[in-house]
C-alpha cells in the first residue's frame, strides 16, 4: 500500500512539474505578445504639429461662424475642440520647442469661453480677435510669422448650418 501511495505522489509531482513548465511557456508567450503590442502602440500614427494646427484652424473658423450666428452650443463645442487639439499637441509633440509657447493661448480661450457662456455677441467678437491675435503672436514667437491667421471671410465648409436652432 505504501508503494502505491509513493508512486501516486511521484506521479502527481511529475504532473505538477510538467504543468509548471507549461505555465512558464504560456507566461513567456504572453510577455512576448505584450511587448509586441506595446511596440505597435508606440509606432501608431500620430499627427504632426502641422496637422494639429490645421485642425485648430478649421475649428477656429467654425467657431467664428457659430458665434456670429449666436449658436452658443456649437461655439462651446468648437472652443472645446480647440482645447482638445492643444492638449493633443502638448502630449504628442513633446520634443517640439514650439509647444512650450502654447500656454499663451489659454487666457484668450478663457475669454472667449466666458463670452460664449454669457451669450454676448459683442464680447464674443472681441474675444475672437484676441484669440486670433494670440495665435499670430505664438506663430511670430516661433518664427512662423508667415503663417497669419485672420477672421474668416467665408464659411470653412458648405455643408454645415451655423445658425442656432
Amino acid at each position: 500500500m505504501k508503494h502505491f501511495f509513493i508512486i501516486g505522489c511521484l506521479f502527481i509531482c511529475a504532473a505538477c512539474a510538467q504543468q509548471n513548465a507549461t505555465d512558464k511557456k504560456i507566461v513567456a508567450a504572453l510577455d512576448s505578445l505584450t511587448q509586441q503590442v506595446q511596440q505597435l502602440q508606440k509606432e501608431k500614427y500620430k499627427p504632426g504639429l502641422g496637422e494639429i494646427m490645421a485642425s485648430i484652424q478649421m475649428h477656429h473658423a467654425k467657431l467664428w461662424y457659430a458665434g456670429i450666428n449666436s449658436n452658443w452650443k456649437l461655439s462651446a463645442f468648437e472652443i472645446d475642440e480647440i482645447k482638445e487639439m492643444l492638449t493633443t499637441a502638448n502630449e504628442i509633440e513633446t520634443d517640439r520647442p514650439e509647444t512650450k509657447d502654447l500656454p499663451m493661448i489659454y487666457p484668450s480661450i478663457d475669454s472667449i469661453s466666458l463670452a460664449i457662456k454669457s451669450q454676448s455677441l459683442v464680447a464674443f467678437k472681441k474675444s475672437f480677435l484676441l484669440l486670433t491675435n494670440t495665435c499670430n503672436s505664438c506663430h511670430s514667437a516661433n518664427h512662423f510669422e508667415f503663417n497669419v491667421i485672420t477672421v474668416p471671410t467665408s464659411p470653412p465648409v458648405s455643408n454645415q448650418d451655423f445658425k442656432a436652432h
